[in-house]
């Protein structure tokens, strides 16, 4: 298994056998230090940062996650493209996110955006499962084949239209939106579950986005926080195959 494990790491990061570990040894260093460059990252909403997320944050093969052309920057702390017109977000950020949905082990999550699979690796080590959805067929199929390869077996991703939802396995207990929304979906809202969270930017791309916090108490009262300044690229209906 670990041979098996140690070729497929070569094939992805397109070295020999025999530089694997120092290849690897290499982006686990810059993982630590990324990690812990960003524990402050709940400064903006006056809270301490949660030491399971950035564990996550120091796990997960985020070179990986990313084209090989910008592998050597995977552990700096800002946005990557990953083709297809989508971005892969900033560490801090996805720490953040993270955060504002309070993840329990018990949790089901729901996310609109795959994107690379990041976001979702991050919360598959804090949450019983993960729903996600991405719009663009090429990237819901490379994140697929990824998050399997890299041994996520409770994250579920589907190629779709993310502003409906999933009403199949909702209700959810966390909806993570990464993706500028003109306004938030009523389903999604809909699909929270009570007492649930939800986090999305919301705004135009040009005029600048809000994140927001939306809550659902126990009764289905719906409240809503703005949290910072953010952006995303834009969340479309038009599915891409």
């Amino acid at each position: 298994m670990k041979l098996l494990k140690a070729l497929f790491l070569a094939a992805v990061l397109g070295v020999g056998c025999s530089q694997v570990g120092a290849g690897e040894e290499a982006y686990s260093t810059a993982r630590s230090r990324l990690a812990a460059s960003i524990g402050d990252y709940a400064v903006p909403i006056d809270q301490s940062a949660d030491p399971r997320i950035v564990r996550q944050i120091a796990t997960v093969p985020r070179h990986l996650f990313v084209p090989s052309s910008h592998r050597a920057e995977a552990y700096n702390d800002y946005a990557l493209p990953i083709g297809e017109d989508q971005t892969i977000s900033q560490p801090s950020l996805v720490a953040l996110m993270t955060h504002l949905l309070r993840p329990e082990p018990g949790d089901v999550m729901l996310e609109v955006g795959t994107g690379s699979g990041y976001q979702a690796a991050i919360l598959s080590g804090l949450v019983r499962h993960v729903y996600t959805i991405e719009i663009v067929g090429p990237l819901a199929r490379q994140s697929a084949r990824r998050l399997t390869e890299l041994g996520y077996r409770n994250v579920t991703v589907r190629h779709g239209d993310g502003y409906a939802g999933w009403p199949a396995p909702a209700p959810f207990d966390g909806i993570i939106v990464t993706a500028g929304a003109e306004h938030i979906p009523k389903p999604l809202v809909d699909q929270l579950k009570p007492g649930g969270r939800m986090v999305i930017p919301v705004g135009s791309t040009r005029e600048g986005q809000r994140l927001r916090l939306i809550t659902k108490d126990r009764s289905g009262k719906i409240g809503e926080q703005v949290i910072i300044g953010v952006r995303f690229v834009p969340l479309t209906r038009d599915v891409r195959e």
